[in-house]
C-alpha cells in the first residue's frame, strides 16, 4: 500500500497573531505561549528540537526537554561528551524548535549555548530521580555499545558504588541558550500563516516584524 503523502492536509484556524499584540520582550512572549501549551495539556509541552552543527558544517538534531527559562535564557541538560555536546563545544550556535500542533503553533529560537555554572547543574542533578542519576554515569552517550546488557551492567555497577547519594558526573551538566532571534508561528487558513519575528538589537531591545508565510 503506497502512502499518498501529498494528500495529507490540515487547515489551521484556531487563533491569529500580529506584532501589535505581542509583548515587547520575546522571551516573555514565549513564556506566555508555553504556559498556554501546558494549560492545554499538550503532550510533552517542553519537548524541543535542538539542532547543532559539527566542525564540517553538517547539522544534526534531536529532541531534548526544556528545563528552565531563566534570565532570558533557555536551559537544558545533557552529556557534555555526547555528539551534541562535542558539536556545541566546537560551534556554540544552536537552534531550538517547539511544535504544539494542538494549538497550531510553532516557536523557533536561534542563539548561542554555553555551559551552566557547576553549582546550577549540581542543583538540578540532585533533583533527578535516583535511577536517572545512575543513568548519567552508566551511559557514555553517543558511543557504540556491544549490547543493552552492557548498559544495564554498568548501571548496576554504579548503583553499588552509589547506593544513596549520587554525585553529578563531570561530563554531565546544563547549557543556557542566549537567544538573538525568536520566531512565533500561528497556523492560519489557506496557508496564510501568521509569523512574528523578534530580532535582538545591540541595545538589548527586541525588534519585531511580520514575515510572509
Amino acid at each position: 500500500m503506497s502512502l499518498k503523502l501529498a494528500d495529507i492536509r490540515k487547515d489551521y484556524s484556531k487563533k491569529e497573531l500580529s506584532p501589535e499584540e505581542c509583548l515587547p520582550d520575546a522571551v516573555a512572549q514565549f513564556e506566555i505561549w508555553l504556559k498556554e501549551a501546558i494549560g492545554a495539556e499538550v503532550p510533552e509541552p517542553t519537548a524541543m528540537h535542538v539542532a547543532s552543527v559539527d566542525a564540517d558544517g553538517r547539522p544534526s538534531s534531536r529532541i531534548v526537554l526544556l528545563k528552565g527559562v531563566e534570565n532570558g535564557q533557555f536551559l537544558f541538560y545533557t552529556n557534555y561528551l555526547s555528539r551534541k555536546g562535542r558539536q556545541i563545544a566546537a560551534n556554540p550556535f544552536v537552534s531550538l524548535t517547539f511544535f504544539w500542533p494542538e494549538l497550531e503553533r510553532q516557536v523557533r529560537i536561534e542563539g548561542q549555548a554555553r555551559q551552566l555554572p557547576g553549582e546550577i547543574s549540581d542543583e538540578y542533578f540532585a533533583s533527578r530521580p535516583y535511577t536517572s542519576r545512575l543513568g548519567a554515569w552508566a551511559s557514555e552517550q553517543s558511543t557504540e555499545i556491544a549490547s543493552k546488557a552492557e548498559l544495564v551492567k554498568r548501571a548496576a555497577m554504579f548503583g553499588v558504588r552509589y547506593p544513596f547519594k549520587v554525585p553529578r558526573p563531570p561530563h554531565w551538566g546544563g547549557y543556557a541558550v542566549t537567544p538573538d532571534h525568536i520566531e512565533f508561528w500561528q497556523g492560519r487558513p489557506s496557508r496564510l500563516h501568521d509569523r512574528v519575528q523578534y530580532t535582538l538589537q545591540p541595545d538589548g531591545r527586541w525588534q519585531t516584524a511580520r514575515l510572509a508565510p
